[in-house]
């Protein structure tokens, strides 16, 4: 009788465990609207690059982006981070304010402030964003100008900034600020990345636990190949522990952003790889695979009137989520002398 009623647990908790296990199903590469001019945020004075989106109590949603001037190569020694509102995330949006800038030599973050996340955790903002300093050099501005355009071959001052490239975090109350920023980093480079650490996205498992991904280089590799590394903390600040596993290194890839879908039970990760926009997902936040419908989009835009937007270069993607689904898809697009952001509209099912 003992061994029947033990069958019968097992079997009922089988099924149970079962029913948890939701299906990896999440699609929207066929659910992206074509764009109008209201859906592009562009300024004939900077270039933009990609942002992060939230939205505040009152239904006004946030644009926390990437802004600068002169040559495009310039984010590198003279990006700010910016924040828009709007009524709508997918625009179109009207700067409010320059949010944070480089604080400064003796600062990690002396140095531009680039590739902002903003993210809600237990009431309170984060902004998650990379920055860079020249170590114990001594620069001046006419210095940092002379890097713009040059590789990194040709200019020992932007080859030292870019190794020097790390990610932290400010903190807020409130999405107008003020801003505190830590005094360090929240994540170094080791495990499957090297040299840096950069293009932070945060997800809460449901563990309560924080899942960071970053940027770096591949270790042991010849040339320029980009590895992306996983990192956990039990708080949104870190310290974060990089996982010896690489979330995806068989491809060069940026820009990932993160988040829980809670009603698959799973993470996903949405990144470029060049030639289109890609999705991965992973059940723990570790071991990551490629989703069932994992090329999003690729490097063309339909525009409403039928035309077709070509970009240069397609990159930092983010996926707005509100109640939980797919909302807005959101770009930095490069074409010709112009960087701007783009917002694709997701249909909802």
């Amino acid at each position: 009788m003992k061994q029947h009623l033990f069958s019968a647990l097992m079997f009922f908790g089988t099924l149970t465990m079962l029913g948890q296990e939701k299906a990896e199903d999440l699609r929207f590469d066929n659910r992206l609207e074509p764009i109008t001019k209201d859906h592009i945020f562009y300024d004939s004075d900077f270039f933009h690059w990609g942002g992060s989106i939230i939205r505040d109590a009152d239904g006004t949603y946030h644009l926390f982006y990437s802004r600068w001037r002169m040559d495009f190569s310039a984010w590198l020694t003279h990006s700010e981070i910016a924040r828009a509102v709007s009524d709508d995330p997918s625009g179109p949006w009207e700067y409010q304010e320059t949010v944070l800038k480089g604080r400064g030599a003796g600062h990690w973050d002396a140095i531009t402030a680039h590739n902002p996340k903003i993210k809600f955790f237990n009431g309170t903002y984060y902004l998650y964003y990379i920055s860079t300093n020249p170590g114990h050099l001594n620069f001046t501005e006419e210095d940092l100008e002379a890097t713009q355009g040059k590789s990194l071959e040709e200019s020992p001052l932007r080859k030292l900034l870019r190794e020097n490239q790390r990610s932290g975090v400010a903190i807020s109350k409130s999405l107008n600020g003020p801003w505190h920023r830590l005094e360090k980093p929240i994540v170094e480079p080791s495990g499957p990345i090297e040299t840096l650490a950069v293009n932070p996205a945060i997800a809460q498992g449901s563990d309560n636990r924080f899942y960071l991904i970053v940027k770096g280089d591949k270790p042991q590799v010849e040339g320029f190949v980009r590895n992306q590394a996983i990192a956990i903390s039990g708080a949104p600040e870190g310290p974060f522990a990089v996982q010896p596993r690489a979330v995806m290194d068989k491809r060069d890839t940026e820009d990932m952003s993160l988040w829980f879908d809670e009603q698959r039970n799973r993470f996903y990760a949405i990144y470029h790889a060049h030639e289109f926009i890609g999705l991965l997902t992973s059940k723990r936040g570790v071991v990551w695979k490629n989703a069932e419908h994992a090329v999003v989009l690729n490097n063309t835009i339909m525009m409403k009137d039928g035309s077709i937007l070509s970009p240069d270069r397609m990159e930092r993607p983010f996926v707005y989520l509100e109640d939980g689904q797919p909302k807005t898809l959101c770009l930095a697009v490069k074409s010709g002398n112009s960087a701007f952001t783009v917002f694709l509209p997701i249909k909802q099912k």
